[in-house]
């Protein structure tokens, strides 16, 4: 008789049940955050009455301000909430007897977009002062950005499971746990702003579903960045005609036509192609296939931008490689800041805590371009999860009179040990120089 082998269970530590205390309220940071948000906010109201919504307690300024403060101080859940509200203000609510049923029944029936509406608002605000900085970038979008002044990522992440048996449990079979839906965004790669975001309720849509969408963000003369999952002919003849370029990863299986080699070398080729050879509706403008051997493999890239002298080999290489910028925007947005953890099963819930946390991370990100503008650093050199981590140690300085401003706290040399610049790993660096091909420098 065989035993069974052991399989350990598969801990899902991001997912579980917050049980930490909230962390701890501090004048100087909401007041940043109060200042970019609750004009916004206030300024809905008439939006706010045109739904026939009408005046109470919890109100769109309230119910915003309790859903940051749930998600930046990291309360562990909404009955915590009300005993926390209760006690003390938030954000720019004074304190309030309210019951946990009641806060709970407003989230699952205010209407999601009026928290997209001051997300959508408040992100040209955000891209004008990032504009307006001189920190360095990174030398790659330096260039790129000679010719093409808007770089932008596009991505899509599945949300995690429910937790709370209403809404979307009820109407799932027995046994399972349906996920939270789907999420696709629009990243600016220089601020690492988002740009757009959409949310669907079916976590099986596919991301070819969102192209409409995204083209109505996307401007002529832009660079767009994007995975697989976007592969289409249309979509690709579609940018090429509008003017904007894209850089991609290649699928391994595409029918296509060599019809001009620029480049042949043992481990880089540059080339351009027609795609669809054997299909009925082949791509109709030529693009460049450009395949880089790595440890023995080979990595095959995809840009309708076929002149070398704008953009070369080894930066479309380089480029594609920024494109993680946005699974990062998602891996902190979930981890760091508690989407992970959806505290309602109903689906306009969901769309709340979704909108709250992503208006949350544009604000991080721009408190971490301030303190990279204060360092005269690459934004790409600034730890986000540090920025947010250093707060806390911020707030205690605060509390002793020691520091007034949290981005002169955190671009003080003598704070250097938080952690706000990201360290030089030489050894992955010499490593990452050493696997690129000689010819990648030609």
């Amino acid at each position: 008789m065989s035993k069974k082998k052991y399989r350990p269970v598969v801990l899902k530590r991001d997912h579980a049940r917050p049980r930490n205390q909230p962390h701890p309220s501090n004048a100087e940071v909401e007041a940043r955050i109060g200042d970019l948000v609750s004009p916004l906010t206030f300024a809905l109201a008439q939006q706010y009455h045109s739904l026939g919504l009408r005046t109470r307690l919890l109100n769109l300024p309230v119910m915003l301000a309790f859903v940051l403060a749930l998600i930046w101080r990291q309360v562990a859940s909404v009955s915590e909430l009300v005993r926390l509200v209760a006690r003390e203000p938030l954000l720019w609510v004074p304190p309030l007897e309210v019951s946990q049923q009641a806060v709970s029944t407003r989230l699952r029936t205010l209407p999601d977009a009026l928290f997209g509406q001051v997300f959508t608002t408040l992100l040209p605000l955000l891209h004008e002062r990032s504009a307006a900085r001189t920190r360095p970038l990174p030398p790659v979008i330096a260039r790129v950005q000679r010719h093409f002044p808007r770089i932008q990522i596009v991505d899509a992440t599945t949300l995690e499971e429910l937790f709370c048996k209403v809404g979307l449990l009820r109407e799932g079979a027995a046994g399972q746990t349906p996920l939270g839906g789907k999420l696709c965004g629009v990243l600016d790669l220089p601020s690492k702003l988002p740009v757009a975001l959409w949310l669907e309720a079916s976590p099986e849509v596919n991301e070819k579903s969102f192209l409409e969408r995204i083209k109505q963000t996307l401007a002529p003369h832009s660079l767009i960045l994007f995975d697989r999952g976007f592969y289409a002919f249309p979509f690709f003849d579609w940018l090429t005609d509008q003017a904007i370029g894209f850089v991609s990863r290649a699928r391994d299986l595409s029918a296509y036509q060599v019809t001009e080699v620029l480049f042949a070398g043992e481990q880089v080729r540059d080339q351009i192609i027609v795609l669809g050879q054997y299909r009925s509706n082949p791509c109709r403008h030529p693009v460049r296939l450009i395949e880089v051997q790595f440890g023995g493999e080979w990595h095959r890239y995809l840009t309708n931008v076929v002149d070398p002298s704008v953009l070369s080999t080894k930066d479309v290489v380089d480029l594609y490689g920024y494109r993680w910028r946005i699974e990062e925007a998602f891996l902190l947005t979930k981890r760091l800041l508690g989407l992970a953890y959806l505290w309602t099963g109903a689906f306009n819930g969901i769309a709340l805590q979704v909108w709250a946390t992503w208006l949350l991370y544009a604000v991080l990100v721009d408190l971490g371009d301030a303190v990279a503008q204060e360092l005269n650093q690459p934004l790409e050199r600034i730890s986000l999860e540090m920025v947010y981590r250093g707060l806390y140690h911020f707030t205690v300085a605060h509390q002793k009179g020691l520091a007034t401003d949290p981005v002169s706290y955190l671009a003080d040399p003598a704070n250097a040990d938080l952690g706000i610049v990201k360290r030089r790993r030489k050894a992955r660096e010499r490593a990452r120089l050493d696997k690129y091909p000689e010819e990648l420098n030609l």
